[in-house]
Order: structure tokens, then sequence, then C-alpha cells
């Protein structure tokens, strides 16, 4: 067939539809069309993509893996049908099971960049969204340098305070929620989860908790609430200035505080617990020892670490994530199995003491994140712009598919700081709900 499709393609140029075709391998489970009035595909399929200009052509054709449709499509250039933008999940389930790719011969590329013309085929600037690519952010500072450091938090998180309430609801809450089952609301859910949280940590009124990476100090006024003194620290200025102010609101300053500052910037020790709640993803792989470490040295004798963060469903998988998410999501972010977080934890002299797999639970989040967005678009695109609409809507949809196919998990890992004789000051059995 691909012989066949070739031989034509010596003829005639092809038109985008029939590069589509010969470049799938078995039937397309979509439609397809074009601006140049080709289409392919099941007529009546459910769902479909639209191909609008010649600008989203280039971006297709010159960028690698999911880079390229990511370009095409938070620009505008690509239009998928069937889904809302906020929420485009059931249209990538279905690309990921049914759409399949064939590596095309010479000949049959020959003559794909013979249709498409060399104007087409000359890289152009990305999407204002994009973020530099790797070789780039060099200029910003070494990797995971706090300069660096700051800058791609930056990225991500100071978007719109009130585009993430719209998107998080009143929990601002954007980690993964603990459902008691499927039926929970997201608010109960991401209440449950810091619950859970506090109550793995053994926390008790008077006693002082460290919340690293917190975000808008969510887990921090929940602790502050049940009687505990808490410093939160976070890399986003917007981020600090929202939890300082929720804070105030709840009459909690006299127990609680968000400082904008690097977590190794904090100069208190002694603490009875720390929690960690999607920050790890930041730190790097290669880090971890100067990251457990210092946080082993922050804890008294008997003081609990709480790590929250995604991981990979093994050890051995490529730590930098792919080309949309480093691009347009998670600049520098780095992902490992759960092994080695659990490795590095007990290198540092931790005892690890439990650990749990919330896998599902950030799949049902995320479906709660989408029917937000999708809730509130309107007003998410007047605040933010559709391009950074989009972005989120394409990166929690394929994040939801993600969490469901074990392609990525979630791991809770509880240890604590034994004293001079190995006293761990917990329980025998986990005491926790």
């Amino acid at each position: 067939m691909t012989t066949l499709k070739a031989s034509r393609s010596q003829d005639h140029k092809l038109t985008i539809a029939e590069i589509l075709e010969t470049l799938s391998d078995g039937m397309l489970p979509l439609r397809f069309s074009a601006y140049d009035g080709s289409a392919a595909g099941p007529e009546d399929a459910p769902y479909g993509l639209h191909l609008k200009t010649t600008r989203g052509t280039t971006y297709l054709a010159t960028a690698p893996g999911d880079l390229g449709m990511a370009r095409a499509y938070v620009s505008g250039d690509l239009e998928a049908r069937g889904v809302h933008p906020g929420d485009p999940y059931e249209i990538l389930r279905v690309m990921g099971d049914e759409l399949h790719f064939r590596r095309p011969s010479a000949l049959t590329l020959a003559a794909i960049t013979r249709s498409l013309g060399w104007d087409l085929l000359r890289p152009i600037a990305p999407p204002p969204q994009e973020h530099l690519p790797r070789w780039r952010r060099v200029a910003e500072g070494l990797r995971h340098s706090k300069s660096r450091d700051a800058e791609v938090i930056h990225h991500h998180y100071d978007v719109s305070n009130t585009f993430y309430e719209y998107v998080l609801g009143p929990s601002m809450t954007y980690t993964c929620a603990c459902y008691e089952n499927a039926e929970q609301t997201l608010e109960e859910a991401q209440e449950n989860k810091y619950r859970l949280v506090f109550e793995k940590l053994g926390l008790q009124p008077g006693d002082r908790l460290l919340d690293i990476g917190c975000g808008w100090g969510s887990m921090v006024r929940f602790a502050a609430r049940r009687g505990v003194k808490v410093i939160g620290v976070t890399l986003s200025r917007e981020q600090a200035e929202w939890a300082q102010k929720a804070i105030a609101e709840e009459g909690l300053s006299d127990l609680a505080e968000v400082r904008f500052s690097d977590y190794r910037d904090v100069p208190e020790t002694g603490f009875d617990a720390i929690s960690s709640i999607g920050l790890t993803e930041h730190i790097g792989v290669g880090n971890y020892p100067a990251y457990f470490g210092l946080l082993q040295s922050k804890l008294r004798e008997g003081g609990r670490l709480l790590n929250h963060c995604i991981t990979r469903p093994d050890n051995q998988s490529q730590a930098r994530a792919g080309g949309f998410i480093d691009r347009y999501v998670f600049p520098d972010g780095e992902l490992t199995g759960s092994g080695r977080i659990i490795s590095e934890i007990q290198n540092v002299g931790l005892e690890v003491r439990h650990e749990e797999n919330l896998r599902e639970h950030y799949a049902l989040t995320l479906a709660g994140w989408c029917q937000n967005l999708v809730d509130n678009w309107d007003a998410c695109v007047e605040e933010v712009g559709e391009g950074t609409a989009r972005v989120w809507g394409l990166y929690m949809a394929g994040s939801r598919l993600g969490f469901e196919r074990n392609v990525v998990q979630l791991h809770q890992v509880l240890a604590v700081k034994l004293g001079p004789k190995g006293e761990a000051h917990v329980p025998l059995r986990p005491w926790w709900k």
C-alpha cells in the first residue's frame, strides 16, 4: 500500500489528507480535514481534526513527536472536533489507542516533501506560550540553580491567580486529591488529601510544620486551623501573596506564614514534620541526595517527612519530560520511579515507614480540573488568552490519560528521622484512616 501511494505521488502532489493516509498505519479512527479541501477517515466518526492553515502544517512538519501537534493546536491552527478545548480527553484517548504511524520510505518522504514544498518545511517561531528550549535556558542559569528554578516556576505558576481559582476550585490545590470513592467531589477529595497528610505526619497542636513548595498555602492553612505552627515556602511570588492574604482573612497569622523563598534558604530547624507535596518533580533527580539531605537536617529526632510526588512506573525510564510538557508546562521537570525516591530517602538516614500509590486518584483529580476549565472556559480565555487555556486543557486531559494508562504514577512516601538508638516514635501499625 505504501509503495502504491508513493508511486501515485510521483504523478501528482499529495493533498494533506493523502499525506496523513500515507503515514498512518491502519484505518484512521477519526475524521481529518484540511484547508486544501481534502479529507480522510470515516465521515461519521464522533471525533475529528481540522487543519486550518499552512502555518499549522509547518508546525506539524518541523517539530518531532507531540511538540509539533501541540504547537498547531495551541496556536489554533489545528482544531479538535467533537470535544471541548477545555477537556479534549476523548479524542486523545481515541488517538492514543487507534492512531498509529509508520516510518516512511525514502521515496515516500521525497514525495511528501515535494508535495508540501520547501516553504512549509522551514521552521517558524513557536506560539508565545512556549518556553525556551533546554539549550537556551542555560543563559538563565545552571539547571536547578536557584535562579533557574525560580524562572521555570514563574513560567508555570505565575499565570494568573484568578485563572487558577477557576480551574482548581475553592481549595486552590494543584496536586493530586485523595478520593474515598469516585463519587466524591473534587473539594471533598482535596480536603481528604490534606487530612491524610496531616494524620500520617502525626501532627498535634503546638507542633511545627515546614511545608515546602506550598503553592497557595492550602496545607499550611489546614494545619494551622488545627493549632499547628506552619511555615510554607514557594518560588512563586503570586502564590505567596495569595496565600498570605488567605491566612490573614482566616485569622491564622499567629500560626502560619507563607514565604516567597527557595526552600534551601529556610534558616529554621528542629521541625516536627515536613510536607513536600508536588515539589520533588521540580528538583532534578541528580539533586535528590542534597534535597532529602537538607530535609533530614531540618527535622528533630522522631520528626516525619511526607513526600508526595509524580513518579514513573519504573526506575529505568528517562527522567526528562517529553517535548510538550517540557516546553509548555514543566520546564526542567524530571520524574523517576518510586524505588529511586525511597532509596534516596533511605540513603540520607531517614527510615521509610509507609508508601502508597494514588495513581487512579490523580486521574480523577485531573478530570475534575478539566470540568472546571470547561465550566469556566469563557472567563479563563478572557483572563489568560485562548492559547494558554488550550495548553491547560491539552495538558490536563493528556495527563489524565497518562495516569489511567500507568504512564505515570503518584506516590506518597512517609519517613521518620530516628533517634540515636533507632527510636522511631511511631505507632506499630498505620494510625490514619
